[in-house]
């Protein structure tokens, strides 16, 4: 019995390793589509990983030397895409294996890409406004040669904005010498930006909680939602969630969270947040992170970090629903326990593709020169979530397999044809 024990904790340890568990599922994904271990071989590693160093000049006058990647997972159906995140635990592993979901994203999608994925070793937090900009426009000089509109498109991540992309876009513009706003996504509306990209992610998350609650044969309005996390996505995603009449009963940050059974009074705390999404330092009765993923809800999001719900707490999971918009926030262990326990989990790389489609759109306009209304936005990527969704919904139903391998079957599929067509495999 406790060799077995032992064995558990192992398989789990392991699936907390994000770059693992993608390669463990994608091998799934592919064996479940009849493909040849030779395929395996080519999509369980990116194609390229760039390793560079970024020497920047500080405020007082030294120079720091920075760290920063980029990966290419597999440009076999076009060119690569992933955001860029500024973050002290940012390393080789969590970039690849973030290249790859990106390509499942495009993959669910049905996106013209392959996926990207770069990182910096910083704290942006405790950096200046210079600092940062030295710091973006030093990336981009590292990793030029293997970025461009048709090669490897960045765009914002975690701690990372609009300005962050403005910098990056004038570097290579200046490289380059002609204006390339194709080169990156999430800028400013004025540099070529899209109506509707700072929303996106927490747009595309709340049309695939309103696509579960219907196959639950639940109503959104009165819903109980909790949600771990209020970043970009978290913070949007509480506010669309609210004005759309649910009850959003608890909402955390980094150091704890808020809990109202009669639901909370989200303008006031996206008010009273920081930019880093900070809030629960006003509140004098505040709960933990792993005590709010146990509270009793209907629905359940968890929008913060990796390896939220294990093995460990998966059977305390009260929600009926739980919609992944964090990176790997469910263990492969912890996806089983849920599904057999009847919950609907919409996996990761479904619930967060709104950011990518969305940034597809901008990339698109830049390229055509034409911009589109704040509505037409709305309207295509609700159109291209809804469809997503279903896919995924009834490709699990028809394999008998849980949503998160469903999500890969449909992601990988497109990759490994397209390979298949090249003649790589």
């Amino acid at each position: 019995m406790v060799e077995e024990m032992s064995k558990e904790q192992q398989k789990e340890q392991e699936s907390l390793n994000l770059f693992y568990s993608t390669q463990t599922v994608i091998q799934k994904a592919l064996n479940k589509l009849g493909y040849t271990n030779e395929m395996y071989e080519l999509l369980k590693d990116p194609l390229r990983v760039l390793t560079v160093r970024i020497p920047v000049r500080m405020d007082d006058g030294t120079v720091q030397v920075f760290t920063g990647y980029r990966s290419q997972h597999n440009d076999a159906v076009g060119p690569t895409k992933g955001g860029v995140r500024f973050h002290p635990e940012v390393d080789e592993e969590e970039v690849k294996a973030l290249s790859i979901w990106m390509s499942l994203k495009c993959g669910i999608t049905d996106l013209p890409y392959g996926g990207g994925k770069g990182g910096i070793i910083c704290d942006p937090r405790k950096m200046s406004f210079r600092e940062l900009e030295r710091l973006s426009r030093g990336y981009v000089r590292a990793i030029s040669q293997i970025v461009g509109p048709t090669k490897d498109i960045p765009a914002p991540d975690v701690y990372t904005n609009s300005q962050i992309m403005a910098w990056m876009m004038d570097e290579y513009s200046r490289l380059r010498e002609f204006d390339s706003p194709g080169f990156i996504t999430g800028k400013p509306l004025v540099l070529g930006g899209s109506k509707g990209r700072e929303t996106a992610t927490a747009a595309g998350v709340t049309i695939c909680i309103e696509e579960a609650v219907k196959k639950k044969g639940m109503e959104l309005k009165g819903s109980r939602v909790v949600i771990q996390g209020f970043g970009n996505a978290g913070s949007y995603l509480a506010k669309f969630l609210h004005d759309a009449g649910a009850k959003v009963i608890a909402v955390s940050d980094v150091y704890g969270g808020v809990y109202e059974p009669n639901g909370l009074d989200i303008d006031y705390l996206l008010d009273r947040r920081d930019s880093f999404g900070t809030f629960s330092q006003l509140f004098k009765d505040t709960i933990t992170n792993q005590e709010l993923l146990e509270l009793d809800c209907d629905i359940l999001v968890p929008a913060a970090i990796s390896n939220q719900i294990t093995s460990q707490n998966a059977a305390n999971i009260k929600a009926s629903i739980v919609v992944e918009a964090a990176n790997g926030p469910t263990t492969l262990e912890a996806t089983s326990i849920l599904t057999d326990r009847g919950i609907l989990l919409v996996p990761d790389i479904m619930a967060s593709a709104g950011g990518v489609t969305v940034s597809y759109f901008e990339w698109v306009q830049n390229n055509q020169g034409y911009y589109w209304s704040e509505e037409e936005v709305e309207e295509k990527l609700a159109k291209v979530m809804i469809k997503s969704f279903n896919t995924i919904y009834e490709t699990a139903k028809a394999h008998q397999v849980d949503m998160r391998l469903a999500a890969y079957m449909v992601g990988i599929k497109k990759v490994a044809e397209a390979s298949s067509f090249r003649g790589w495999v």
